[in-house]
């Protein structure tokens, strides 16, 4: 039900992803909201226009589309919100990734950066990116983790498989890079009497690289169909070489699913203690460290999921969600 007297929300993003969706819907249930996902020229124009008829843009990543609605909203005395989820504030030079590489959009997202009311930071990692990025102390950033459906996300309590799980959407061989798959790969031939799954790479992808025969290469799947994976599996791997918040990683400890990640982006923040951390890049260590995870007690799941339950639920972030619009719209 939406509020008496609430602002009118123009929801942007450049992309649709389940996480991105959540927000939406919840805005949706409150405010007036006006969503444009997508990109092209024709996008820049939606954007203009419908900001006249807005009181507060909402961006999920900063993107020229976040520095054309902080500008707007700016030149006609209204609100704006940029979510900083990963992607936004990176620079890799060696990987060739992030809208900080090409300097024309950099100057544009530092800008939106400086000059949005208010940055809202899934974690306080990618909050000292942006600060440093976009060169400004970042007073207005905030950290609202994102939030995750404890009631959907669940334990099964059979037994778990002695399979190690990584999810990741893959889409070319830049991604496959990104996501480690490739060093997810050479650990799987490392231990060849170990079972993996990899699900999001698509039948291009896959076929232009040679998985070893005990990874199952699976293509994306909505969350229903994912569910299980998670469930069955002993362990979850995220090999990332890049992540900002990775939304998987606590999908799967949600799911009981041991974690074993990079270090990288909010993965230790994410994993708190539990779990195992090693080294970007390093596939003895990843090794390693599967081979003790599969040595843990069917009993750890509980306290795995204990820790996301306890600091990463939907409630938490639609209630700061909902301070955050109240205060900019007084």
């Amino acid at each position: 039900m939406q509020a008496l007297n609430s602002p009118r929300i123009l929801f942007i993003s450049t992309l649709k992803a389940p996480f991105i969706q959540d927000d939406l819907e919840f805005l949706m249930r409150f405010y007036q909201v006006r969503c444009w996902i997508g990109s092209g020229i024709l996008q820049v124009f939606r954007i203009i226009l419908a900001c006249l008829k807005t009181d507060i843009a909402f961006c999920w990543f900063g993107s020229t589309y976040a520095f054309i609605a902080v500008l707007m909203m700016r030149m006609i005395h209204r609100r704006s919100i940029i979510v900083v989820g990963g992607v936004d504030v990176a620079k890799d030079k060696k990987l060739g990734y992030g809208i900080w590489l090409v300097p024309w959009k950099a100057a544009l997202i530092r800008y939106a950066f400086r000059h949005a009311d208010k940055i809202i930071a899934v974690d306080e990692s990618l909050a000292e990116k942006a600060r440093r990025l976009a060169k400004y102390n970042g007073t207005n950033i905030e950290i609202v983790p994102t939030g995750y459906d404890t009631s959907f996300w669940k334990i099964f309590e059979g037994i778990k498989t002695k399979c190690v799980l990584t999810v990741a959407a893959i889409s070319d061989g830049r991604r496959f890079r990104i996501k480690g798959i490739d060093i997810l790969f050479e650990v799987a031939r490392l231990l060849p009497q170990i079972t993996f799954a990899v699900i999001g790479v698509t039948k291009e992808i896959a076929s232009k690289f040679n998985a070893p025969p005990n990874i199952e290469v699976l293509p994306k799947m909505e969350r229903k169909l994912l569910l299980p994976y998670y469930q069955q599996a002993k362990i979850y791997c995220q090999p990332s070489r890049y992540e900002g918040m990775p939304n998987v990683l606590c999908e799967a400890m949600l799911c009981g699913c041991i974690p074993i990640a990079t270090d990288v982006g909010a993965a230790k923040s994410i994993l708190g203690g539990i779990g195992i951390i090693v080294p970007s890049e390093n596939i003895s260590a990843l090794a390693s460290a599967i081979q003790s995870g599969l040595q843990l007690p069917e009993e750890a799941k509980h306290e795995v999921r204990k820790q996301i339950v306890d600091r990463f639920t939907k409630t938490h972030r639609e209630e700061k969600l909902i301070q955050i619009l109240r205060v900019l719209y007084q």
